[in-house]
């Protein structure tokens, strides 16, 4: 549909950026804090940077944040690394820790940014995952304690919480992130996930007792599947696609049960998790009150290939190759894609905005969008016009989506300053600011804005009138 007059970004509108702890931080050690998966793992590639240094956001705070304000953000969305606060996951709480994080939120408040906080983004404690990770149930009264902490520390200066990012995917692509064993049983992976929505839900319900004011909720990758044909056999393997890859955890998330379409999938597996009494009760008394969610692409997908024939395998989790028998990730020849193969489909994103507010009707918040390039710096400059026209496509989209109806009540992309991709280290660049090192080389850290710095201030100061 088109309209003649567009509706405005209500005031208020959360004009931000997005961070995680493990890939913004450094100081992988420091100060006390424990080992994560990340940590342990290895899963970076040769000539890839590593996570222990990244951009050194722990010892660039009062700096970084004075950035942000200065290109006017009014929201910053970022993760409490689990283990700066307890370093092994459910034993003494380090005070350097807390404190980093009070230092943080108080520099963002003193600017008149708006923390948006995210509680678990990829990096369980190593000591818990030893144990068996989410695979284990003691990890969800883990994380239980875990969230009251922060909810008793932060709780008087943050209104916004996130309680897991991109469940869904650590769940579908672990292995490619990091976060799971390679090899992993799917009966293990989903017994994690059930254990995850648990842990939520007891997060929600703390939450909602201890700071009646604050607001939280999910934070899962979302992006709508198209089927690559009109054939009615594309149509089912899209359907089938967005009910495993999307409405499975959002189902569980709002509406406290599993979606019957991914259940019986489950059932085909022998991967259905072990329910205890009272686990669904849980789920359904836990109400989120909104939706955050990721979203870089679409999805396109065919019919399964015959069963005898194989289906290649992919690293990233974007990129989705296929699965025996449910469907073939195919790619969609309507679409550019970047430099690194990802398709850029903003449209998508106003029609994954309508499935989701038509399928839950609560309030929708962004919490990561956006462009990775090979940026240059250039005489102290980045030229990143390509980033400027990808975050333009959508930011005009979310605009659409809002005269479409939907309640959107702010817009996160990732990344607010450089970090190390999950992939391909920090050459992968998302940022408005550009950090001056590279995959072996630390030089100087030196924060540099790039012409999208520019772009977005104008945007922010705006509300999204002038895109320019």
């Amino acid at each position: 549909m088109r309209y003649d007059r567009l509706s405005a970004f209500p005031d208020g509108f959360l004009w931000g950026g997005s961070t995680s702890a493990y890939q913004v931080e450094g100081a992988w050690d420091a100060d006390g804090k424990g080992p994560s998966v990340i940590d342990v793992n290895g899963h970076t590639k040769p000539g890839i940077a590593d996570f222990t240094v990244c951009s050194d956001h722990y010892h660039h705070v009062t700096e970084d944040v004075a950035l942000f304000a200065e290109m006017g953000l009014k929201s910053y969305r970022f993760s409490i690394a689990w283990t700066r606060i307890v370093p092994d996951g459910d034993g003494k709480i380090n005070q350097a820790g807390i404190d980093f994080y009070h230092r943080l939120i108080d520099e963002l408040l003193a600017h008149g940014i708006e923390p948006i906080v995210t509680m678990y983004h990829f990096d369980l404690p190593a000591a818990l995952d030893a144990k068996g990770g989410w695979q284990n149930r003691e990890t969800v009264a883990a994380f239980d304690r875990f969230a009251k902490i922060l909810f008793t520390e932060y709780g008087s200066k943050v209104t916004y919480w996130l309680t897991i990012n991109e469940q869904n995917m650590m769940i579908l692509v672990g292995e490619a992130i990091g976060t799971v064993k390679p090899g992993s049983p799917k009966s293990a992976l989903y017994q994690a996930n059930h254990h995850m929505m648990l842990a939520q839900a007891k997060a929600i319900l703390a939450c909602h007792q201890m700071l009646p004011a604050a607001k939280i909720g999910p934070a899962p990758n979302i992006a709508l599947t198209y089927p690559a044909t009109c054939d009615p056999e594309d149509v089912l393997a899209a359907d089938d696609v967005n009910s495993i890859r999307n409405w499975f955890y959002l189902d569980a998330s709002v509406r406290g049960i599993y979606n019957t379409v991914a259940w019986r999938y489950l059932e085909e597996l022998g991967a259905t998790p072990q329910l205890e009494d009272g686990d669904m009760d849980l789920l359904a008394e836990a109400k989120p009150d909104f939706i955050a969610f990721n979203y870089y692409t679409s999805m396109t997908v065919a019919k399964p290939l015959p069963s005898d024939e194989p289906i290649p395998g992919s690293s990233d989790q974007q990129l989705f190759s296929g699965e025996k028998d449910v469907f073939l990730g195919v790619r969609n020849e309507h679409l550019p894609h970047t430099d690194f193969g990802w398709e850029m489909d903003p449209i998508g994103f106003r029609n994954t905005f309508r499935a989701l507010w038509d399928r839950y009707h609560l309030p929708l918040l962004v919490t990561e969008n956006g462009l990775g390039a090979y940026d240059r710096l250039e005489n102290g400059a980045v030229h990143d016009t390509y980033r400027i026209n990808y975050l333009r496509d959508h930011i005009e989209q979310i605009r659409l989506a809002i005269s479409d109806g939907v309640e959107v009540m702010g817009y996160n992309p990732w990344s607010a300053i450089d970090l190390v991709s999950t992939h391909q280290g920090v050459a992968k660049r998302y940022g408005f600011i550009f950090v001056n090192r590279d995959e072996d080389d630390l030089l100087d850290l030196a924060r540099y804005r790039k012409d999208s710095f520019y772009w977005y201030r104008n945007a922010i100061a705006s509300n999204g009138a002038d895109l320019g």
